[in-house]
């Protein structure tokens, strides 16, 4: 169920809103984005991300805990005890796949094989297992934790990448709402204009200063203007229930935006400080610290990680392990190498053809890598600089837009005037006045135009401000 909640109180509630009530139904640029960043689930989830890399990371550092084994065996059969073996062994890996090993022995019965014989009160031995060539520089356990780090930091920055999407569509739809608002501003206003044209019109022919078909003309343009207004006001209302979308309060609760509710017209100087667009616009652009070329430069660690373990991968399995023996393990002198128990192990495919196959994949991966890399940063360097120079343009569109609005504005004052002393007609009063909002109208879209550029130099930079 939608939880209607009224922007006033959860401004108030949660940043300590003024409370003048002429800005109490305000909702600012930075403050909308700051709800978005906290509350908004897609952030929640981009946090997850996290959760599931440190998941992993302590998934592979398992594979060096300590680790106790048991194995015992025991059988009897008509009264007699063939054998009762009990086997325990205390492992510990390490980090360069050599494994200290500590065991106890004790075996009896009268069909035991002699290998197994020991001591009455067991036997103990303390040794370690050392791979000499596959698996001594990297295995599996090292390439693993490794991999989890780097998956652990590339995971950081791709949630900063998620963030940064969510507030960037965030700013679009803020933006919508205001060019909304403000094109309903200005049906209000012609509206008022035109209504008071009207009735002076209506009164006019009322007197006979004016002819009939003058009414009739500005009751046609009065008809206009109020189905401008009601058109911008289902523009105003479908852009704040997609504004709606992007406000939660915490625990998941969805919140509807009121009515009452009005963007800041005068938001532009907060835009550029939300963004940092000044910084933006002059600083050198750093890449190598820009999320997603950090998310490939790990991605490629990565991958270089796994191709020195598919390296390694041709080596021989040499493993030799060495073991001291002793009936008392209290006394430390008792452990010498005339007891003992050693074993090597060797093993080499004769052929190598899936670990050949194995690392060609592994070096076509970090190729394919370094390529997407490449790629991406010359892309993203080439959007960088088309949108600073996109937005030196908006800055002179919204000059010439400026100059021609208040040129429209005194060729209508001017006509409306010559109307007043006979010298003009209803039809070009009308016409300058539809001059104007056409310009009018084309102010608002550049200026909606000018911000999604500085949303789109914002997102195009990654950046996750503070808010």
């Amino acid at each position: 169920m939608r939880h209607i909640i009224t922007l006033v109180f959860l401004c108030f509630t949660f940043y300590g809103f003024s409370q003048a009530s002429d800005l109490s139904n305000v909702l600012r640029f930075d403050e909308y984005l700051g709800f978005v960043k906290k509350f908004h689930p897609i952030v929640k989830q981009a946090e997850l991300v996290i959760d599931k890399s440190q998941a992993k990371l302590l998934k592979s550092r398992g594979a060096f805990d300590p680790k106790i084994e048991v194995d015992y065996n025991r059988k009897k059969f008509k009264n007699t005890e063939y054998y009762d073996k009990l086997n325990g062994t205390f492992k510990i890996p390490t980090w360069f796949g050599v494994e200290l090993k500590a065991a106890f022995e004790e075996n009896s019965g009268e069909y035991l094989n002699p290998e197994s014989y020991v001591p009455e009160d067991g036997l103990y031995s303390a040794g370690l297992s050392v791979p000499l060539a596959q698996g001594l520089l990297i295995n599996n356990r090292m390439a693993s934790l490794k991999q989890a780090k780097l998956f652990r930091e590339q995971a950081k920055a791709d949630r900063d990448i998620y963030v940064n999407n969510l507030l960037y569509e965030a700013s679009l739809v803020y933006f919508k709402w205001l060019q909304a608002y403000n094109e309903l501003l200005l049906y209000k206003n012609i509206l008022a204009n035109a209504d008071l044209r009207f009735r002076g019109i209506k009164k006019g022919v009322d007197v006979g200063e004016n002819a009939k078909i003058d009414e009739t003309e500005a009751r046609i343009a009065l008809n206009n203007r109020k189905l401008g207004l009601e058109q911008s006001k289902v523009k105003l209302m479908k852009a704040a229930l997609e504004l709606s979308n992007f406000l939660w309060l915490e625990n998941n609760i969805p919140v509807e935006l009121q009515p009452e509710v009005i963007p800041d017209v005068n938001s532009e100087a907060i835009i550029d400080a939300t963004f940092s667009i000044n910084a933006l616009q002059t600083e050198a652009m750093a890449l190598e610290t820009h999320p997603k070329m950090r998310s490939l430069d790990y991605k490629l660690q990565s991958l270089e990680v796994d191709k020195r373990l598919k390296a390694n991968k041709l080596l021989p399995k040499i493993n030799l392990e060495y073991n001291f023996l002793t009936e008392t393990p209290e006394s430390t002198n008792t452990f010498n190498t005339a007891d003992y128990k050693s074993g090597l192990n060797l093993s080499l495919p004769l052929f190598l053809r899936k670990e050949r196959g194995e690392l060609k994949l592994a070096k076509l991966k970090v190729k394919d890598t370094e390529y997407e890399r490449n790629a991406t940063r010359v892309t993203l360097e080439n959007k960088i600089s088309a949108l600073k120079q996109e937005l030196e343009s908006y800055i002179i569109q919204n000059e010439i837009t400026t100059k021609m609005v208040i040129d429209y504005e005194l060729m209508l004052t001017a006509e409306e005037r010559k109307f007043q002393l006979g010298e003009s007609s209803l039809f070009m009063v009308n016409s300058r006045e539809s001059k104007l909002i056409d310009g009018q109208l084309k102010a608002i879209a550049i200026q909606n135009k000018f911000f999604n550029t500085k949303a789109k130099l914002f997102n195009s930079l990654a950046v996750n401000p503070d808010l």
